[in-house]
């Protein structure tokens, strides 16, 4: 027995960085899971079915990238909009709790990290950070809703931007101030990604989806 432990434990140590970044991501989904499993009071099975159908859509959108930074970062056709949608329509902390899970499919899907820590910024955390458009749940107006949309992408670009100081500050042009790098790289794909959302929030149909999800939500 005490070699079997000792071989499993030697092949634990072996272990690559990204094999450990992959585990420390699915034990992020896994609190996930686990808390909404939990809380079954307030997680109807019609929110768990629209929380996946909005990671789906997300992900989908996701793929299409119109312009991709080299250090990471993607200007994408509104992947961030279902999420803020979601939250909109059930709150803050669902909301937060959804872009969590989805930063941990976006991190399965490029797998490229150079620390924990960041892994953690740039993904659940960065992600979850949309959540905060839940401000605007229970508040049917637009402008609310592109309040939130606005708040949510400014919890990105924090994450964004602690993460691009911490670890990225290599990539700064010579004699550029590595906080000013960091707010302009990732302000330069955020932006253009919000503007993308908030166009898209204010197209009727679009507005009406996100008012028929609020009004489905109120009447649980």
């Amino acid at each position: 027995m005490s070699e079997w432990f000792a071989s499993a434990f030697s092949k634990f140590g072996s272990l690559s960085a990204t094999a450990w970044a992959v585990l420390l991501a699915l034990l992020i989904l896994g609190a996930v899971v686990f808390v909404i499993s939990r809380d079954k009071r307030r997680w109807s099975t019609r929110m768990i079915a629209n929380a996946a159908l909005c990671i789906a859509l997300s992900f989908i959108l996701s793929c299409i990238r119109l312009y991709r930074l080299p250090q990471g970062g993607s200007i994408t056709l509104a992947s961030m909009l279902p999420l803020f949608l979601f939250a909109y329509a059930y709150g803050t902390v669902p909301g937060m709790l959804t872009g969590a899970a989805y930063g941990v499919l976006q991190f399965i899907q490029d797998a490229y990290f150079v620390h924990p820590v960041e892994l953690v910024l740039d993904y659940p955390l960065a992600f979850a950070m949309l959540g905060l458009a839940g401000i605007a749940h229970g508040r049917n107006d637009r402008g609310s809703f592109v309040a939130g949309i606005v708040l949510g992408t400014v919890g990105r670009f924090v994450c964004a931007f602690l993460s691009g100081i911490i670890f990225f500050g290599m990539y700064a042009p010579e004699g550029q101030n590595v906080f000013v790098y960091s707010a302009v790289y990732n302000g330069f794909y955020l932006i253009p990604e919000a503007a993308i959302c908030i166009v898209l929030a204010l197209v009727p149909s679009i507005e009406r989806i996100a008012r028929q999800l609020s009004f489905a939500d109120s009447r649980r």
